[in-house]
Parts: C-alpha cells; structure tokens; sequence
C-alpha cells in the first residue's frame, strides 16, 4: 500500500488552488477563443385575425292598431224642433206583473167525437187537382184533413191536421174533398153527422 511522502502531504493544499486556477483559467479561454455557433429560431408571423364587424338591423317595429274610440259622450243638440222638456222616463220592472197578459191564439174548430158503426164512404173517388207550382218544384207528400160529414154525406167544415204549405196542396185536397159527395156514417141504422181525417196523396208520375 502506498504511503505519503511528507512532501506531497506539504504541496497539497498549493496544488489544489493551482489546479482550481487552471481550470478557471481554461474555461474563461474556452468562452473567448473557441468559436461559438447560435442557432437561430425565425418566428412565424403571427396570423393576424380579422374581426368582420357585421351590423345587426333594428327590430322592425309593429305598430299597434288604435285602441276602440270611446263612447260619444252626448252633446247639447242645436235642433230648434227639440222640446226643451224631453225627457226619458226609467223603466220600472216592478210594474211588469201587473200588465195584461197578451190575448191567447184563436183556436180551431172543436171537434166534438159522435160514435157510430160505419164510417162514412165518398161516392166518386176524390181526385186533386196538382198545383203548377208544386209540379214544377217537384213536390211530393200527403195531405192529412179532417172533414166534417153531415148526415146527408155533404161536407160542411174541413180543418189541415198535416199539410204542405206554401205549395197550393193543401188548397188543392181542401177543394177535392169538398167536391166529393159521400154516404153518410150510420149509427143504429140511423145516419149521423161525424168528424173523419181523409189523406190525400200526391205523387208524380
């Protein structure tokens, strides 16, 4: 194993600040004569942004339809004709159940039942004359009336139980019947007077 000289142990602390020197000394020459190379970073240009301003119309505005035109207020009249003292009395409701009541509608012959055991029977058969009219507007129907036959089988009072208005049918079986003679209603072998209803068809051929 290798032993230290004295001399070594002596020179130790001056070789150590030598050699300190020297490499301080060599990295500042280093810095000053050897040739140094820089790379060079080129920076992009910045894209630049353009902002497209944009304008925005105004909110077309609706315009309202005018509110409804107050009530006129009434004004003084410039008619000379007008009687100062016109007035308009109030209406009293409390007065309404002391008025007359309104006269009822006229009524029909009464008909007034007679019992009997046969019914009356027409002699000829009854043939209404159509109306023009109701032939041109193609009307059709049955017209329902009741006949009053007396007991010597003559037609005395005739009454629409069911008729068509306004067309001229319901005149029409009125005057045929009344046309038509008829043997009278026997009750007890007796004749008598009695109410009957008679249709009377209408129909185009």
């Amino acid at each position: 194993m290798a032993q230290y000289t004295p001399q070594l142990k002596f020179n130790y602390a001056l070789v150590v600040r030598v050699s300190g020197l020297m490499g301080v000394l060599f990295i500042i020459s280093g810095f000053l004569f050897v040739p140094r190379s820089f790379t060079t970073f080129v920076l992009d240009e910045a894209q630049q942004i353009i902002i497209e301003q944009i304008d925005i119309p105004l909110t077309q505005q609706f315009d309202l339809p005018p509110p409804p035109a107050r009530p006129s207020v009434p004004i003084e009249s410039e008619d000379e004709d007008l009687a100062d003292d016109l007035t308009i009395e109030e209406t009293d409701l409390e007065s309404f159940v002391t008025w007359d009541a309104p006269p009822p509608p006229p009524e029909g012959p009464r008909v007034k039942f007679i019992p009997y055991d046969d019914p009356p029977y027409p002699l000829t058969q009854i043939r209404p004359k159509y109306p023009e009219i109701a032939q041109e507007a193609g009307i059709e129907g049955t017209v329902i009336v009741q006949v009053f036959v007396d007991k010597k089988g003559r037609v005395k009072e005739t009454l629409i139980l069911k008729g068509i208005p306004n067309t001229g049918l319901d005149e029409a079986a009125i005057e045929a019947i009344r046309k038509t003679r008829f043997r009278p209603a026997k009750q007890r072998e007796r004749s008598v007077g009695v109410w009957i209803s008679i249709p009377v068809n209408f129909r185009l051929k």
